[in-house]
Parts: C-alpha cells; structure tokens; sequence
C-alpha cells in the first residue's frame, strides 16, 4: 500500500539583501544579457535565506525575461533545510512575476523530499506562492 504525501500551501515574502549584476558581454544594450547573483531574506511560512543566479534578457523598453535557481535555506512548516527552486519569468514596469518549480531531488534533510510548484511576484517587495509535498 502507498501513501500520497499531502499538498500544503506556503506563503512567504522576501527581502533583497544584496544584488550584483553584470553584462556578460560587450553588445550593445538594445540586446543586453546580464547575470546577477541576488541573496534574499525569507519571512512567514519560509523563515531562511537564499542565493539565486539569474540570467535576465533586457528588451529596448527596459522590460526583460529571466530564468534562475535558487537554494533557500531554512524553516517550512516546521522541516529543516534547503532546497532548489526554478524560475521563469517576465520584468515589466518594475514588477517581476515568474512560475517556480521544485528541483526535483535538490532538497536536504527535512527537505529532501519536497516537491511542489508555484509563483513569485516582486513590486518591489516581494511574495512566494508554493503548493509543496513533502515525502
């Protein structure tokens, strides 16, 4: 007999710590590619810490899509530990919104396990949306 681990929802919201940008290269910036490594503070239903690389193509207009992993560390519902979301998503008119999935065996300790998906929207604070499972 199998046991089917229990959906739970996790609202959280974050602070920019620290962000570091770059151009990765010399084109000019009607076609600008940057990389930032961004460390945010988590509250709420993820208390913790996280590091993400992102990868943001800027458009003329100053709107820009990106794609990033992030390792949070900390609390969620009462487990200890880390693991990895990915990202995908759009900046327009200062707010950034993008879909996140678990990485699927990137979690530690009481985090090993988890699997999930959900949002992050930052205007400029910032929330997460997660439903996760826990195994």
């Amino acid at each position: 007999m199998s046991t089917k681990s229990m959906t739970t929802a996790v609202d959280a919201t974050f602070e920019i710590k620290n962000w570091v940008e770059q151009n990765i290269d010399d084109l000019p910036v009607e076609v600008q590619i940057t990389r930032a490594v961004v460390t945010k503070r988590y509250h709420g239903a993820i208390r913790g810490t996280s590091l993400t690389e992102w990868v943001m193509s800027y458009a003329p207009d100053g709107s820009a899509r990106f794609v990033g992993m992030e390792r949070i560390e900390g609390f969620i519902d009462g487990r200890a530990g880390t693991f990895v979301l990915q990202h995908v998503g759009t900046f327009r008119d200062g707010v950034a919104k993008g879909t996140v999935e678990v990485v699927p065996g990137a979690g530690t300790d009481d985090l090993a396990g988890v699997t999930g998906q959900g949002a992050l929207v930052a205007d400029p604070a910032g929330s997460l949306k997660l439903d996760l499972a826990f195994d």
